[in-house]
């Protein structure tokens, strides 16, 4: 028999969503990433199986567990965008996002992917996992982080508030931030960190809505990753806490978020985020240009840490 010769790499096209042009035609970083998971659905196609045909037919879950991504260019409303997916290192995906502009080709993002295939719980089928994705294949999310031990007369919350400049926001898992019947997916937490980080600039009075009104200053990501740990569950409860760690150069700032759920007396991580994050200039004096990050919005950021 004929071995099948799968392709090496996947190019699609695609555009952003409406619904990512929040701040005038830019496009914010959550919907670059939803295109990298677009390439990284279409590069399994390639391979010979859907995540459907791979949830039906074998009982697995197509997870993207870990994505790193640099965006060295902005991403517009109705820009046309070449998705490139190639293959990396073990279970790792190499991805490039590029549009043409001006006639020539410009690079929006560059993104290293893991992908895993989990054995699901709520699947009838229990196929092994195609021979070309078998190196994917893991039974379950399992993380080497620690768990959290909550001792006696305190709580979840106390815990993950001890630290200086720990902001924490408790959510329930809807349905609709999950998959496969059981569990939040890798969009659900990259949603988590978009939403995390607004309620943290609105809690240290320093709002996108204020900074836009108040100084023309538009939220630009250069970078994030979120990587899940562990399978946070459809309507648990997912402790979520942000905290702003340096700021780089005086224009960024440089965030964590980390999420945990409760089982019994011990708090589990499910997913980790960094983003690097700053300020445009949208009108006025330096336009176009990053702004600098003064005193007060520095001191709102990290407040008295000493």
């Amino acid at each position: 028999m004929t071995a099948v010769l799968r392709p090496t790499r996947t190019v699609t096209h695609g555009r952003p969503a409406f619904e990512g042009a929040n701040i005038r035609t830019w496009i914010g970083f959550k919907h670059f990433m939803y295109l990298v998971e677009q390439g990284v659905l279409q590069w399994l196609r390639d391979q010979g199986k859907s995540a459907r045909d791979l949830f039906l037919e074998h009982g697995l879950g197509a997870e993207i567990v870990d994505c790193s991504v640099q965006l060295p260019a902005v991403l517009e409303l109705d820009d046309e965008v070449e998705v490139e997916v190639t293959p990396g290192r073990g279970d790792k995906l190499n991805v490039q996002l590029s549009v043409v502009r001006g006639g020539e080709k410009v690079t929006v993002l560059r993104g290293k992917v893991t992908v895993a295939l989990v054995r699901e719980r709520a699947a009838d089928a229990r196929a092994a996992a195609p021979e070309a994705l078998a190196h994917l294949e893991v039974p379950a999310l399992k993380s080497i982080v620690e768990r959290i031990a909550i001792p006696a007369g305190e709580t979840a919350e106390s815990v993950l508030t001890a630290s200086p400049g720990a902001f924490l926001w408790s959510w329930r898992a809807p349905y609709f931030y999950c998959h496969y019947s059981d569990r939040v997916q890798h969009s659900g937490f990259v949603r988590t960190l978009e939403e995390v980080v607004d309620r943290y600039l609105a809690d240290r009075g320093i709002s996108v809505g204020r900074m836009l009104t108040e100084r023309d200053w538009i939220p630009v990501v250069s970078r994030a990753r979120v990587r899940l740990l562990e399978d946070a569950r459809m309507e648990e409860t997912v402790h979520t806490v942000f905290t702003v760690t340096d700021i780089l150069r005086g224009v960024m700032f440089d965030g964590r978020m980390d999420c945990y759920v409760q089982r019994g007396q011990e708090l589990v991580p499910v997913a980790t985020a960094q983003i690097l994050h700053g300020y445009a200039i949208a009108a006025g004096p330096g336009a176009g240009g990053m702004a600098e990050l003064d005193e007060g919005v520095v001191h709102a950021l990290i407040g008295d840490r000493t």
